[in-house]
């Protein structure tokens, strides 16, 4: 894949001192673990608050690493015929090495982020896309700068589309991943307001959205929700495509079923949610831009199912379980409720804390409350998991609610008193391990 006279030339290290023999390994493997690495493998030690990588380089040497490049190191050659090369940030090493492997493959690159609905916008995005071209996307919970390094690394020589999900929690983390995918065509689902807390504003929360486009290819394309905030703050003299939920006619809306027609043309998900819609039309007008028919477009969102812990429906104990707990934020938390007390006649909905919206966290919870209050028709049981989800419970006068400070107190609770057959729905922060409700339920019905 690259040999190790082109990896110092990448990396910036200086190999003027090693034997022309060595510079010639060809290396086909970047390997960040040691306990993955294998021989022949090139080991890049990363460096976290809690870990240094280059105190296992002899480890990675003796499970078969040739060469690696350290911080605290001089470029050198060992006696058992191992590379270092030294550098200045071994991190941004990797990048750049992605970065080369990326601009080797040369596929067309498809950047998403946003506050909430990214990675189900990936997974519609991939859904479609794959439908005509050999595409790889970030996997799960990959969406930091090593996971964008992780995913460039599993293209194969064929690919021709590469989809990157770029998460964030601050200023500037968004526009390393742009630095360094370079994205042709850049998406921003929404900006919303989870990472309040640590951003302070919605306005900050759009400027570190925005940065998908700092690196953008200018003859590219940025998609994004039709949102003033967005259109206020983006610096991209590129085309602008935006889309909204108000740009389509809902012609059906059933549970497990969406059929919605958009400039002209008639699709489907087997989901539910205006969301999902939303966030298709995404993938609808990626897949226009690379001139992808409509017929494919159309079988690509049909066949679109949703992933893990993302409205994921699963019948346990006698319960018809929809599982939306990989995270929420106000935002998220509404769009989901408003399609559950829309749908859904004989449910209990089960919610847990939001994390990371700052000082005025307990008001954000008081307002998914206000807004249960506002929408409820049906009566549906609330029942709410942790201090701050609470605030939730006590604000609603609409129906019966009830709270719990602990997973399994809750999963008791409904196998006490919840009649079987009745839809639990489920929604929290990933922190609040909402599994462990489903594992409980699970184990009853052993």
């Amino acid at each position: 894949m690259i040999t190790i006279r082109e990896i110092a030339r990448v990396v910036g290290a200086n190999a003027d001192n090693l034997p022309k023999d060595v510079l010639d390994t060809k290396i086909d493997v970047f390997s960040t673990d040691t306990r993955t690495i294998k021989q022949g493998d090139f080991y890049i030690p990363l460096k976290g608050e809690n870990f240094d990588g280059e105190k296992f380089i002899d480890k990675a040497i003796e499970n078969g690493a040739v060469g690696y490049v350290g911080v605290n190191i001089d470029s050198s050659l060992s006696e058992n015929g191992v590379v270092g090369l030294k550098v200045n940030d071994t991190k941004e090493a990797y990048l750049k090495l992605a970065n080369w492997y990326r601009k080797k493959i040369n596929p067309k690159v498809i950047m998403i982020t946003g506050s909430s609905g990214k990675t189900t916008t990936k997974e519609l995005v991939y859904s479609v896309v794959c439908q005509k071209y050999n595409t790889i996307r970030t996997p799960l919970n990959h969406n930091n700068e090593i996971g964008l390094c992780q995913t460039m690394f599993s293209m194969d020589n064929d690919t021709e589309i590469l989809i990157i999900e770029a998460g964030m929690r601050g200023l500037g983390e968004i526009e390393l991943i742009s630095k360094y995918a370079e994205p042709d065509y850049s998406i921003i689902s929404n900006v919303g307001t989870a990472h309040i807390g640590r951003l302070g504003s919605r306005e900050n929360i759009a400027k570190a959205k925005c940065e998908i486009t700092s690196y953008q290819n200018p003859n590219g394309v940025l998609v994004a929700h039709n949102d003033e905030l967005i259109k206020s703050t983006v610096d991209f003299k590129g085309e602008k495509i935006y889309y909204s939920i108000n740009d389509v006619e809902i012609t059906k809306k059933e549970i497990g079923y969406s059929e919605f027609r958009y400039n002209n043309e008639l699709y489907e998900l087997n989901i539910e949610g205006d969301y999902n819609i939303e966030n298709s039309l995404a993938a609808i007008n990626i897949g226009k831009l690379l001139d992808i028919e409509y017929p494919l477009i159309r079988k690509g969102l049909a066949e679109y199912k949703p992933i893990e812990k993302r409205w994921e429906i699963e019948n346990i104990a006698g319960y018809n379980v929809i599982n939306d707990s990989y995270n929420a934020n106000p935002d998220s938390m509404k769009a989901a409720l408003s399609t559950v007390l829309d749908l859904y006649t004989d449910i209990t909905i089960v919610l847990g804390d939001m994390g990371e919206l700052g000082e005025n966290e307990a008001v954000f919870h008081r307002e998914i409350g206000e807004f249960i209050n506002k929408k409820n028709k049906k009566s549906p049981k609330i029942l709410t998991v942790g201090h701050l989800a609470k605030n939730i419970s006590d604000e609603i006068n609409v129906c019966f609610t009830k709270s719990f400070e602990k997973n399994k107190d809750v999963a008791r609770y409904i196998l006490d008193n919840i009649e079987v057959g009745t839809t639990i729905f489920l929604k929290a922060s990933r922190s609040m391990k909402f599994e462990e409700i489903l594992e409980d339920l699970k184990e009853s019905n052993k």
